[in-house]
C-alpha cells in the first residue's frame, strides 16, 4: 500500500507520497541510467532527485523521484487529480518497484561469474519508462550512437515538436511528442542518417495508427515480432524496447557492446550466440543480468549523479 506523507498540500494538484518497494534496492544504476540518458526539457537531475514530465489522460504532470532509505520519495504536480492513480502506476513501472529482488538475485548468484556482482550491489532494478511509445522513439534515435548523441537528437525533437509546459520548480519545458505528431514529419528535416530517419518515421507511423501496441498488457511476443518486421530496427533495438518499454524481465541484448565487454572481463562467452546460450541459465531474469553486466563498466549510467542542479 502507498502511504501518503501527510495530506495533499494547499495547492490543488500537488502531493507528496512514499513509494514502497521490496528490499533490497540498488539505486545507483536505476537513477544513474535515468539521469545520464535524460532528454533535455523532458527530464532532469536536480538536487538529488530525478524529475520528468508526464503526459496523462486528463492533462500533464511533473514528478520528482528521490531515492531515500526504505522508500522512494515522490512529489507530483498534476493538472488534474483524476490522473493520480495513473501517475503513481507509471512511476512504479519506471523504477521497477514491483520487482522481487530476492527471487532475481537468488537465481543469478548461482552463476559463479555473476555471484560477486550480485553480492556487491544486490537489488538492481531495470530502469523502465513512463511511456512505451516515447521510449521506442528514443531507442531508434540511440541506435549506433553515444548516450550524449542520443540525448542531443531527442532534445532537438522535443524542442521542435514537443508540447510546452511550465515547471515552477525546475527546468522542465516540454512533454515528449506523441507518435501522431512525429508521423507527419518530413524525414528530410530530421538531422539523422537517412536509414535512421526512415526507421523512425516507419515506427511512429505504426504506433500512431495502432498497428503496434506497446502499452501495459500488450502481447510482448507479438510486439517483438512486429518491431522486428520494421525495416531499420535490429535485434539490439527490439530487445532494448522489450526490456524497458514492454517490461519483459527476460529480454536480453546479446549484441550490446557493454554486455559483451562485461562478458569478456568475466571470462564468459563473447559472441552473441554463445553468450545467449550461456545466459539461458539466467532465465527468466536476463534483463536483470544485463543490469549487473552493465554495472561492471565505468559509465555515468552506473552511478548516482552529484546532488547539485544539472
Amino acid at each position: 500500500m502507498l502511504r501518503a506523507r501527510g495530506h495533499p498540500s494547499a495547492v490543488p494538484g500537488e502531493l507528496s507520497l512514499r513509494l514502497p518497494f521490496r528490499a533490497p534496492l540498488c539505486p545507483d544504476n536505476l537513477f544513474g541510467h535515468l539521469a545520464a540518458t535524460g532528454v533535455p526539457g523532458v527530464e532532469e537531475w536536480r538536487e538529488g532527485a530525478y524529475r520528468r514530465t508526464l503526459r496523462l489522460r486528463h492533462g500533464h504532470g511533473i514528478v520528482t523521484l528521490r531515492p531515500l532509505t526504505g522508500h522512494i520519495g515522490c512529489e507530483l504536480i498534476l493538472t488534474d487529480l483524476r490522473d493520480l492513480s495513473a501517475a503513481i502506476a507509471r512511476c512504479r513501472r519506471l523504477l521497477d518497484l514491483d520487482a522481487d529482488p530476492v527471487a532475481v538475485d537468488d537465481l543469478l548468484r548461482r552463476d559463479p561469474a555473476l555471484a560477486p556482482l550480485v553480492g556487491k550491489s544486490p537489488g538492481r532494478r531495470v530502469p523502465r519508462t513512463v511511456d512505451a511509445s516515447e521510449f521506442a522513439v528514443r531507442a531508434v534515435l540511440g541506435q549506433q550512437v553515444s548516450t550524449a548523441a542520443a540525448r542531443t537528437h531527442a532534445g532537438r525533437l522535443v524542442a521542435a515538436h514537443g508540447e510546452p509546459i511550465t515547471d515552477p520548480a525546475g527546468g522542465l519545458t516540454h512533454l515528449f511528442p506523441e507518435p501522431a505528431a512525429l508521423a507527419s514529419l518530413d524525414p528530410a528535416r530530421l538531422a539523422l542518417p537517412q536509414a535512421r530517419r526512415n526507421a523512425l518515421i516507419t515506427l511512429v507511423t505504426a504506433l500512431a495508427d495502432g498497428r503496434i501496441d506497446l502499452g501495459p498488457g500488450s502481447d510482448r511476443q507479438r510486439a517483438r515480432a512486429q518491431l522486428t518486421a520494421l525495416r531499420g530496427l535490429g535485434p539490439w533495438t527490439v530487445e532494448t524496447i522489450a526490456m524497458r518499454a514492454l517490461g519483459d524481465p527476460d529480454a536480453f541484448v546479446a549484441t550490446d557492446l557493454g554486455v559483451r565487454a562485461a562478458a569478456r572481463a568475466l571470462d564468459l562467452p563473447v559472441t552473441p550466440g554463445a553468450l545467449t546460450r550461456h545466459a539461458a541459465a539466467w532465465r527468466p531474469w536476463r534483463s536483470y543480468a544485463v543490469q549487473y553486466l552493465w554495472a561492471t563498466g565505468d559509465h555515468a549510467v552506473n552511478r548516482l549523479p552529484p546532488t547539485a542542479t544539472t
